[in-house]
């Protein structure tokens, strides 16, 4: 008996392993794919057409002419069912393909909303105390190489102070996460600079302020907390948030984004910008000028913070899988949901949320060189995601105009059609077919 239960251990092992050696062979990591078709793939623009609409696309059609935009992808939902996903403009300047549902867009800063929400499913499921220690010999990150620190106040950083920004790093004294090539230079090491090398670095250096004293915006911050997620559940982080939180919510399409260009995935856009060249020095310490959006930037170590990539409805579908509303389960307890999202519970910050007013909104934005997202839940029902794939003038700030866009748009529907487009296949009929001709207008 025993040897038959080895032997079926080593058959499950191989089989896996083939698999992964297959996605390997695609590009794709091992455990962000399998035989489910993403549902987004399946969406064409053409679904969300229907009379409410008009006003939607004539605006977004002139906001991106406006701001010299290539591309953009869409996504609202009502009630939690997605009843509108559209993609706008070029994906790909090189071969002309216009944007659809299904093409992956960087959402920088947005991934903190995702790392948020993988830390309260830890401390849901009891792995992880908000107010555990992260530095110092009784820290989770009490490794020897982490021990030669300059300002004993590190030891007082928790968990919480990482999630809500306010563990004693300064924005305004440089973002060790796009200091990559500098720290590796400082540190004597291989370009561009790894996590341990990066935190050893920063660790060397006093911090700005007394740990939850003061609010600071801290990428690094997100990209310890990454590191922590993979210290409690003893996995890689992508491969923790695509089985606890992605897999469970039927999303198969969202990864970790590369780098460079030829590193793009298959469905992916390419990024652009529409106010002239913005290089800078190519990050693998070759002394090339690269765009900054390929090769400026490490993607992969950015990703707590600001890495991963996403279509417009599956990041919608996650969205309305945190928002609070009934429509269908959340993956997060009320009070996990209720502490993201109140800064009386929270602390100075949000839980990767970047903010929540009195009316019930709540939005988080993202930012990138070449790319921007801004996802919002709104009191009545509503959630919609933006994404953009060319930077612009107004660089981070094209969030405002976004979201004036989006708010007079999308709240001048005054009906939306009974579809669910989340529920959508390959053997699905077209939904907008079936809608009755009575179908309301702006």
């Amino acid at each position: 008996m025993k040897k038959i239960i080895i032997f079926i251990s080593l058959l499950v092992l191989f089989f896996f392993g083939e698999i992964a050696l297959t996605f390997s062979d695609k590009g794709y990591p091992s455990l962000l794919n399998d035989e489910e078709v993403p549902f987004s793939l399946v969406l064409d623009n053409h679904y969300s057409d229907f009379e409410g609409t008009g006003n939607i696309d004539k605006q977004v059609d002139s906001f991106i002419k406006k701001w010299k935009i290539q591309g953009a992808s869409l996504a609202v939902t009502k009630d939690e069912k997605l009843v509108y996903a559209k993609g706008f403009g070029i994906a790909n300047s090189e071969t002309g393909e216009e944007v659809k549902p299904g093409h992956l867009f960087r959402i920088a800063s947005v991934s903190k909303l995702i790392t948020a929400v993988a830390i309260m499913k830890l401390h849901e499921n009891g792995l992880i105390d908000l107010d555990e220690t992260v530095f110092g010999e009784k820290g989770i990150l009490n490794d020897s190489a982490f021990r030669s620190y300059r300002d004993k106040r590190l030891e007082s950083i928790t968990i919480r102070h990482l999630l809500n920004h306010t563990a004693g790093w300064s924005r305004y004294s440089g973002d060790p996460v796009f200091s990559s090539l500098y720290i590796a230079r400082k540190m004597d090491v291989e370009a561009p600079a790894k996590f341990d090398d990066i935190l050893t670095y920063t660790l060397s250096r006093r911090l700005n302020y007394k740990p939850g004293t003061r609010y600071s915006y801290s990428n690094f911050g997100y990209v310890i907390l990454g590191e922590i997620i993979e210290r409690k559940s003893g996995m890689l982080y992508q491969d923790y948030v695509v089985m606890n939180i992605f897999k469970p919510l039927d999303i198969h399409d969202m990864h970790i984004g590369k780098s460079y260009y030829h590193e793009k995935y298959p469905n992916e856009v390419r990024y652009h910008s529409s106010v002239g060249a913005m290089t800078t020095y190519d990050m693998d310490g070759s002394g090339e000028q690269v765009p900054i959006y390929y090769g400026g930037n490490n993607m992969e170590l950015l990703g707590p913070a600001g890495g991963w990539v996403a279509s417009a409805p599956e990041l919608i579908k996650f969205l309305t899988a945190i928002d609070g509303f009934d429509g269908q389960p959340d993956i997060l307890s009320e009070g996990s949901i209720s502490q993201m999202t109140d800064p009386n519970s929270a602390g100075m910050g949000l839980f990767g949320w970047r903010g929540t007013d009195k009316y019930g909104t709540w939005w988080r934005t993202g930012y990138l060189t070449g790319s921007s997202a801004l996802m919002v839940r709104q009191k009545d029902g509503i959630n919609w995601v933006v994404m953009i794939n060319t930077s612009t003038s107004k660089h981070s700030r094209i969030h405002r105009y976004v979201s004036g866009l989006m708010f007079g748009a999308v709240n001048r529907v005054g009906e939306w059609p009974e579809i669910d487009l989340f529920s959508m296949d390959s053997n699905t009929p077209h939904p907008i077919a079936e809608i009755p001709a009575t179908n309301p207008k702006l």
